[in-house]
């Protein structure tokens, strides 16, 4: 027997687990957000979230059809892209506004840089942003109904109460309003084992002692700062990203962590009311460098046994 081994790339072990499957679980996580976002916001809301998710899914198919490739619409990673910049937009979004960012999410963003797992950036993340700067009315007041404020908690001179932010009896972008469906979807994927615990406790974690100490040793007062805005969707289902989050338990720690600084650090001292997208965007650059500074030792590194 040869006294040398053959080391190879990974992954060594297949899980079973399709990217359809995965991208299946996290439509099923996002179905109580969903559904509560439609609740709260009525039937508007069914509209952006139609136009996101078909167009998404269109766009994608369209461009592998002009560029002959092999069509990947059923893996559901469209969907689930477009799924998620529905719930990030607010229900008075116009939907051609809807379509440009789909299309800016899928094509410029995915597409272009060679489709599901070549991405640098998060498509939905990426399209958010995009459309902040490009559209003002996704900085205006979100849609008001019945009792829900007309402005988002974060922008707004008073806080909802605990319990109106943990149901979402308040204003805001579709799916992040209500923070029971948000956990409620997080927790199935994490027993789906589809997302680890690292990131969302690193980003919610952050943000709360942030917020503790800067409203006066508030308890309450920082966690409404987790229950509000956009961190909840945004630590459970866009911070968790495979192809955009460093891939060792370390260096999501890292990406959480900063995540959850740079949101606070836009929400009280920057020009917008939210941070969210903002930090996910910019920890998504900063992934290659993290995952090389926290990777780890491969067993023949240096031409040694480890």
């Amino acid at each position: 027997m040869s006294s040398y081994s053959k080391v190879m790339i990974s992954p060594h072990i297949h899980s079973g687990r399709s990217t359809a499957r995965i991208m299946a679980d996290v439509l099923i996580a996002l179905i109580p957000a969903t559904v509560a976002g439609m609740v709260i916001f009525g039937e508007r809301s069914l509209f952006v979230i139609l136009v996101c998710v078909l167009c998404s899914m269109g766009f994608e198919a369209l461009f592998n059809l002009i560029t002959k490739r092999e069509q990947t619409v059923g893996d559901l990673s469209a969907a689930v892209t477009g799924l998620l910049l529905a719930l990030n937009l607010n229900a008075t979004t116009p939907l051609w506004q809807c379509a440009v960012g789909s299309l800016f999410a899928i094509i410029v963003v995915k597409c272009l840089f060679g489709g599901i797992g070549q991405n640098l950036v998060n498509p939905a993340i990426a399209a958010r942003v995009f459309m902040v700067v490009a559209f003002t009315s996704l900085v205006q007041p979100a849609f008001p109904v019945d009792s829900v404020a007309t402005a988002t908690p974060l922008s707004a001179h008073e806080m909802p109460s605990f319990m109106d932010l943990f149901l979402g009896n308040y204003g805001g972008a579709i799916g992040e309003t209500c923070s029971a469906a948000l956990l409620l979807g997080g927790i199935y994927l994490l027993i789906r084992r589809v997302i680890t615990w690292h990131i969302p406790a690193a980003f919610m974690g952050t943000v709360f002692l942030f917020s503790f100490f800067m409203e006066g040793f508030n308890a309450y007062e920082a966690l409404t700062m987790v229950l509000a805005g956009g961190v909840l969707i945004g630590a459970l289902f866009m911070a968790t990203d495979y192809t955009t989050t460093p891939p060792t338990a370390g260096g999501k720690l890292v990406f959480g962590l900063g995540c959850g600084l740079i949101t606070c650090l836009i929400r009280y001292f920057g020009v917008y009311p939210e941070g969210v997208s903002f930090a996910i965007l910019f920890m998504n650059i900063l992934t290659p460098y993290i995952s090389r500074w926290t990777r780890r030792k491969t067993f023949t590194e240096g031409g040694k046994c480890l």
